[in-house]
């Protein structure tokens, strides 16, 4: 990495920065490498392959490197293989219009957030070795390229396979599931809940799952749903598009629905966190196989 200055770094980490601005939803990671291609064209030595790896160019690898202390300088939000630049993030690009000192800010930032972790050695201040930023980096690939394996499972999921799904999860999570929706039209309601066996106490639960691919969920869908809960009901909707941001504000101003929206991204976290308590047939649903990388303490 000796070829890459530190006003190269911030070049690139502007140019990141500048393609998720106005991006309230943020951007999947490839189509920011893509955008800042454009913007900040590689080098010939960063277009260039690493000897080990034919095939991979270090380009997107050291676009990841340049905003590690980002990251932690609270500008930037990774999250499953989408990049969201933070409130922090636009001022940082309006106060440092220089790529050479935006970086020098980050790295600034991010030794005052090492500073701050508990069991620090004394020489914290010092930069992170190449070693410890590339496993950073490497860690960060395998969650986007496991993210989006999953994500791809369930957008091609069977619609009947992805109710029964949310089904398992439900019971692993120790509700009550009194009635699944056959094939059929199902007026709005795929899934009943209780939270006794008996449904005689606690609220009813209803739910509605959208394994729709091409498009979020709109307001006008999260209305229709919560038409059909009682005052009495909780309404949990999961959609494996997501929710647009009306719908999502929509939820939030309701005082006597209560209704949750569920992402896929919450989702597939509710999965793991629930994994061990699911029956083992259940998880054929969507089976999952841990892998360990080296990830060096931040």
């Amino acid at each position: 990495m000796a070829e890459i200055t530190r006003r190269r770094s911030g070049e690139l980490l502007k140019g990141v920065l500048e393609v998720l601005q106005g991006q309230s939803d943020g951007m999947l990671v490839s189509d920011v490498f893509n955008a800042v291609e454009i913007s900040v064209p590689p080098t010939p030595f960063e277009a260039s392959d690493y000897p080990n790896r034919p095939g991979v160019r270090r380009y997107e690898k050291i676009i990841r490197f340049a905003t590690i202390s980002a990251v932690k300088a609270g500008w930037l939000v990774k999250s499953k293989g989408t990049w969201t630049i933070t409130d922090e993030g636009q001022k940082a690009l309006s106060n440092f219009p220089d790529p050479e000192k935006l970086m020098l800010e980050a790295t600034r930032l991010y030794r005052s957030w090492k500073h701050a972790q508990p069991d620090e050695e004394s020489d914290a201040a010092s930069d992170e070795s190449e070693s410890e930023v590339s496993a950073s980096a490497t860690l960060e690939e395998a969650i986007e390229s496991a993210w989006l394996e999953v994500r791809t499972y369930l957008e091609q999921i069977n619609p009947y396979d992805f109710q029964d799904l949310i089904a398992a999860l439900l019971r692993a999570m120790d509700y009550h599931v009194a009635w699944v929706s056959p094939p059929g039209p199902d007026r709005g309601l795929d899934i009943l809940a209780y939270t006794d066996p008996l449904g005689a106490s606690g609220p009813r639960i209803k739910v509605q799952v959208k394994r729709v691919a091409s498009k979020k969920i709109d307001v006008d869908s999260v209305r229709s749903f919560m038409a059909t809960l009682g005052s009495q009901d909780v309404g949990i909707f999961i959609s494996v598009s997501g929710f647009t941001k009306d719908a999502e504000r929509e939820t939030r101003s309701q005082e006597t629905r209560r209704l949750t929206l569920i992402s896929p991204e919450r989702l597939f976290d509710l999965w793991v966190e629930h994994y061990d308590s699911l029956e083992e047939s259940d998880r054929q649903l969507l089976p999952l196989r841990p892998v360990h990388y080296l990830a060096l303490p931040d």
